[in-house]
């Protein structure tokens, strides 16, 4: 281990237990809640086999009055709840770590839209988000002293379970737009009794909750507070700096441990093309002077030099972490044996949120084994040996091809890339110089370091293959992954794609990433749901041209929100003063200028260009497979079968591609497997 890690390995004291170092898996949704508690078990389990001293769970209900239904969340409402529990807590502790519980009462921010409950809040404030699946069209009840005294006791039930469950930690949450939080908030507490006014009073009803859960607990385990600070540090306080700084004077010392986070996880969890590693130091550095006990918080930690800093510096105790523990279970461990070059470092892509708003267990791009360590037996570090002698030819080095080169050296295969272009990495070339897209290119690096410790792997650049060359080269079995391309396209009013054939100043993204000469005056068509409209626009503009965007749909990038990303790019967007027109699609293309159709009021309209580009779908290149596929010979070239995996087969985001990959060659030999899934089911008693 190299020294300078040495400290993360430090064990620390939390209350009553200790954590075996300072590796600290923060409380994070996984999409599974106890409908899936054998997928949430494995998942956690893996992270504690991979060296993280502390592995919680998500957000976990207390009680049906919080009732986050579409999102599937954890709950403890009774002891029929604690089994799907205990098998979580037990894989934790197979590998020497902590097991976290974070309980959780949203009032008015769960709508309840399953029990029915009515949700109620200390002054039946409702915040009004704008997204619908925050949205609630039933306003709260305001809380009379038997909702407070309901809620502490919900606490105490809830804590009681815990403990029986095994857990060694257990949280009251009392962040983002949440019960608890929602008391000290004096924008959504107006009371005018001892749980309203001042700082002290609102500070009461946490105060009370803490106080019950650690004297049920009884020292078995450790209480946690999680508790957003950066708007209590807004607030301006008589007493002390804050009232962030004021309340941390009062009760800094009742609970066993304070985890900080931010008030809307949108900001403390960003996408990295909109923050940097260790983003959260200014909301979690003043709390340190005002308790002694542990303190941990997230910030997107990436670099364990920046782990150690904020160490060193005084700021945390414990390095808390949700993506990097899901882009790699085993980056502890990996530091622990010196192997940081092993690491899958996190891109920042935020899938793994996406999935989360989705209502589906964690994905992540890095990682092609997060969410699949349950259903199909996969894990991050381990993997089956080789069932034959068979060698392997892949065409197409870019994610897909990359992934299944790395996974089957590990197997044991002998693997050859032939890559068309003079260096592999694919796409990612490409979309790695857009603004604040360079943590992609991880993407590429991690599965180059394995390859290039293989000894299995030839790789072959400036190689484009013909058919005749795959049936000449003798191989056993041959993958294709030769990518997508952009597509020259426009949509009718259904919204379905048409083609169109080559107009002068008409071009694609791959046009632009080939250094094709643009005009200053640039009109995007985007209709892609994801990012790289938004991206194209903001990296054109910074070489000085004057650009605008047309969109199909009321948002540029509409699919971003599922990753957190859509309300910074349009601040991003605004702040470079590109012109965004919204559902309008281009119904006809004349020289100079288009022709657009309002999709609401059927408004048409003529807007001017120099170049066009078309952000619109792409098509797989899949001409070489289906050249091979065509083929009768193919057995008596010795090809045994022939695969096409990635973009392709079928394009999407990077990480179906990496997925496609590992799938490939996490089911090669074994074709019967390739669509077995496990899934788990409720028994009726």
């Amino acid at each position: 281990m190299n020294k300078r890690y040495k400290i993360l390995f430090e064990p620390v004291d939390i209350g009553p237990v200790t954590a075996k170092n300072r590796f600290y898996q923060v409380p994070h949704a996984m999409g599974a809640g106890n409908d899936m508690p054998q997928t949430r078990a494995a998942q956690r389990g893996i992270k504690a086999e991979g060296g993280w001293g502390v592995i919680n769970t998500g957000y976990c209900s207390i009680h049906p009055s919080s009732d986050d239904r579409p999102l599937p969340f954890a709950r403890i409402w009774t002891d029929e709840d604690i089994p799907a529990h205990e098998i979580m807590v037990k894989a934790v502790h197979e590998h020497d770590a902590l097991a976290g519980i974070e309980l959780f009462h949203g009032g008015a921010y769960t709508p309840n839209r399953h029990s029915r409950l009515t949700s109620f809040s200390p002054s039946g404030v409702q915040p009004r988000p704008p997204e619908l699946d925050t949205m609630s069209i039933a306003s709260p009840k305001v809380m009379d002293n038997q909702d407070i005294k309901n809620l502490i006791q919900w606490h105490i039930d809830a804590t009681k379970r815990s403990l029986k469950a095994g857990f060694d930690i257990i949280y009251c949450y009392a962040g983002m737009g949440f019960l608890p939080y929602h008391f000290l908030h004096p924008d959504f507490n107006k009371r005018t009794d001892g749980y309203g006014g001042s700082l002290e009073n609102r500070a009461r009803l946490i105060t009370e909750i803490i106080s019950a859960m650690k004297e049920t607990a009884e020292g078995k385990a450790a209480i946690a507070v999680r508790i957003s600070t950066d708007e209590l540090l807004k607030f301006k306080s008589e007493h002390a700096e804050s009232e962030a700084h004021e309340l941390f004077e009062m009760i800094g010392e009742l609970p066993d441990l304070w985890d900080l986070k931010l008030s809307q996880w949108t900001k403390e969890c960003p996408a990295g093309r909109f923050a940097e590693s260790g983003h959260m130091r200014p909301y979690n550095s003043f709390a340190k002077a005002l308790t002694t006990k542990p303190v941990v918080g997230v910030g997107w930690f990436t670099s364990p030099d920046i782990m150690v800093k904020q160490i060193n510096d005084g700021v945390l105790d414990f390095v808390g972490a949700a993506r990097a523990s899901i882009a790699d279970p085993f980056l502890p461990n990996k530091l622990k044996e010196g192997r940081e070059d092993d690491i899958r470092e996190c891109i920042g892509c935020n899938i793994c949120a996406s999935c989360y708003n989705g209502g589906i267990p964690v994905r992540c791009t890095q990682n092609p084994t997060m969410g699949e360590e349950w259903r199909r037996g996969w894990h991050p570090e381990k993997h089956k040996a080789k069932t034959s002698d068979s060698r392997i030819l892949i065409i197409g080095g870019g994610p897909a091809g990359l992934e299944a080169a790395t996974t089957l050296s590990k197997r044991g295969y002998q693997i050859t890339i032939a890559e068309k272009k003079e260096q592999l990495g694919g796409r990612i070339n490409n979309e790695s110089i857009l603004p604040g897209m360079s943590s992609y290119q991880r993407v590429i690096d991690y599965r180059l370091g394995q390859i290039n410790q293989s000894d299995r792997v030839e790789t072959f650049l400036s190689n484009e293959l013909k058919k005749q060359d795959v049936l000449d080269l003798g191989f056993d079995h041959v993958v294709t992954a030769t990518g997508s391309k952009w597509n020259l396209s426009l949509l009718n009013e259904k919204l379905t794609p048409f083609n169109i054939g080559k107009m002068s100043n008409v071009v694609t993204p791959d046009d632009i990433f080939k250094g094709a000469e643009i005009q200053d005056e640039i009109l995007i068509y985007d209709f892609d749901f994801y990012y790289m409209g938004g991206l194209l626009a903001e990296y054109l503009t910074n070489q000085g041209k004057n650009v605008s965007i047309i969109s199909p749909f009321p948002n540029i990038s509409p699919w971003s929100f599922m990753s957190n990303e859509l309300n910074e790019i349009a601040l991003r967007l605004h702040e470079k003063n590109i012109e965004t027109s919204k559902e309008e699609i281009i119904q006809n293309i004349e020289t100079g200028h288009v022709i657009t159709k309002n999709l609401v009021s059927d408004e048409m309209r003529e807007t001017n260009f120099e170049t066009l580009i078309i952000v619109g779908n792409r098509i797989p290149h899949r001409e070489l497979y289906d050249e091979l596929m065509s083929e009768d010979t193919l057995g008596d070239h010795g090809i045994k079968s022939v695969n096409n995996i990635g973009d392709s087969n079928a394009p999407g985001a990077v990480v179906h591609a990496i997925y496609s990959g590992h799938l490939y060659a996490n089911t090669f030999d074994d074709d019967s497997h390739v669509n077995d899934l496990k899934f788990e089911y409720t028994s009726i008693q």
